[in-house]
């Protein structure tokens, strides 16, 4: 395996967070594929590296952290078959489709509801930049990137927020789901979800896939209350070889 196969220049990351950001590829590492992907990393400059780590190879998570990986998310991803679906309707919040009208109140939403993910525990990138990236994230869901994005509204006021993605023929994606504070505790997220769920069987979708951070149990609580089951546990690792900028 070469190099150049296993990773892969983020242009969009880079060019937001003023910082040259590559991926590796592979899931599992050995000595000789480390000494690769740094030497690759090397030539391009890069100065941060993410590694999404297969939870399968005993060897992959010793040699991430002997060669300067940081560990710093358990990514796990929940599927729902459509036809297990436990979510219902609560007489709540309305959820509605987003309208342009909407944006600059899902930015304000979104800058503060993904403080668990693993931008923010990295410590090298600005907090300001963090937020800013869901801000950037939500608005440009509701511009086309996502194909549906569900709000939920109560009494004029915004309370979350839900996001859909196709990416292949019978698979659907839920995105960002984010829920405000004040309104934590009322259902909103699985009415969003209830809600995205119904959508995904008007497309045809056949099954449903969602991914939230290890320590984000709230929202594992509320994928598994709807019939999601967990199809699997990967830790992000980065790589920092530039830490002064």
């Amino acid at each position: 395996m070469s190099a150049d196969s296993s990773c892969e220049y983020l242009e969009w990351d880079s060019e937001f967070f003023g910082r040259r950001i590559a991926r590796a590829r592979v899931a599992t590492l050995t000595k000789e594929s480390v000494a690769e992907i740094a030497a690759w990393c090397c030539l391009n400059r890069i100065d941060c590296l993410y590694f999404l780590a297969s939870s399968t190879d005993r060897w992959t998570a010793k040699l991430a952290q002997d060669n300067g990986f940081r560990a710093v998310d358990t990514r796990v991803t929940f599927e729902l078959q459509l036809q297990r679906s436990r979510c219902g309707d609560l007489p709540s919040a309305v959820v509605r489709d987003a309208v342009e009208n909407d944006i600059p109140a899902l930015r304000a939403l979104a800058r503060n509801g993904h403080r668990d993910s693993r931008f923010y525990y990295d410590g090298n990138f600005p907090q300001q930049l963090c937020d800013e990236l869901y801000e950037v994230w939500i608005e440009k869901s509701c511009r086309g990137w996502a194909r549906k994005v569900f709000v939920a509204e109560e009494a004029g006021v915004i309370e979350g927020y839900l996001t859909c993605h196709l990416p292949s023929s019978g698979n659907g994606e839920i995105g960002l789901v984010g829920v405000a504070e004040q309104a934590q505790g009322k259902g909103v997220g699985t009415q969003l979800v209830s809600r995205g769920v119904r959508w995904f069987e008007q497309q045809g979708t056949e099954k449903i896939s969602v991914v939230t951070q290890g320590r984000n149990v709230r929202a594992q609580r509320l994928y598994q209350k709807c019939g999601f089951l967990t199809r699997s546990a990967e830790t992000w690792f980065h790589r920092w070889f530039r830490e002064d900028g």
